[in-house]
């Protein structure tokens, strides 16, 4: 099991013994349920563990747990009538720590440091102006706000004289 582990998961520790003993850890494993517009159910994994199957004995499957070198963060992504506003939990980093992507659909937010990883690629509901962001990062709760980008006409009208 040692050998699967990320590294940054593992370490070492000596004893005042003089022995040593190895520490697996932190594994984190959450889940947030929301209700969305359309009245459905929501469901949101967040953590550096996530759930899986393995082969086990005499070919039957059994649950277990893949360990990732990064978190994912909560996050939560709020469709409002003229913006995107995306919430996301990132305990125990800078504000300098965090780097952000952001296209028309989809935001990607990822910290690397020696501490700590996050990483998160969020799906946006609707077609933003990636230079319209906002961003704040208070207490671990980094906020952003994206500008709708305007519908664009599907075709051109032709006048025929």
């Amino acid at each position: 099991m040692a050998r699967d582990m990320p590294k940054d998961l593992t370490r070492e520790k000596k004893l005042p013994d003089g022995s040593t003993i190895r520490q697996f850890g932190p594994f984190v494993y959450g889940y947030s349920m929301s209700m969305g517009p359309d009245g459905k159910p929501i469901i949101q994994e967040f953590g550096n563990v996530k759930p899986s199957r393995r082969p086990g004995m005499f070919g039957f499957e059994q649950p277990a747990l893949e360990p990732t070198d990064s978190r994912e963060p909560l996050a939560d992504v709020i469709n409002e009538p003229e913006q995107v506003r995306v919430v996301a939990e990132l305990p125990g980093v800078e504000k300098s720590d965090v780097k952000t992507t952001i296209t028309e659909d989809t935001l990607t937010i990822k910290v690397d440091t020696a501490a700590r990883k996050y990483y998160k690629e969020l799906q946006l509901p609707s077609g933003v102006d990636p230079d319209s962001s906002k961003a704040s990062y208070n207490n671990g709760v980094l906020e952003i706000v994206l500008k709708k980008l305007k519908p664009r006409p599907r075709g051109k009208e032709i006048r025929i004289d």
